[in-house]
């Protein structure tokens, strides 16, 4: 029974190990205009995302006023700026993702007990 359940917890991490280390990346040519013109765009809707309402008492809930966190945005180069916006904008909107990630493996487990059981 001991070495059946090793056994187990051993094939689920190498398989999760494997499964778990592949990222895909996307790659893809912009031109030289949208590159050099995006950089206020990104300004605009970091700023956007510092004038709502749950933002402002987030800052304000931390000890950080408002202002001066525009104000930080306002002195930030533009590739800081884009690097913040890029960060906003492929943030998870809530906390599920870590547990998709805990279900799927419990799945893959129940899967792989069930199919070796038998």
């Amino acid at each position: 029974m001991q070495s059946t359940l090793k056994k187990m917890t051993c094939r689920a991490l190498v398989i999760s190990m494997l499964a778990l280390s592949f990222q895909a990346a996307n790659a893809g040519m912009i031109s030289a205009e949208r590159a050099a013109n995006s950089a206020p765009v990104d300004r605009a809707m970091v700023l956007s995302v510092l004038d709502r309402a749950e933002t402002t008492a987030q800052l304000q809930a931390q000890g950080i006023d408002p202002a001066m966190a525009r104000a930080r945005v306002a002195a930030m180069t533009d590739a800081e700026v884009q690097a913040l916006a890029h960060d906003i904008q492929t943030a998870p909107a809530g906390a599920a993702s870590e547990l998709a990630v805990v279900a799927f493996l419990v799945v893959l487990v129940l899967i792989w007990n069930y199919a070796y059981r038998n």
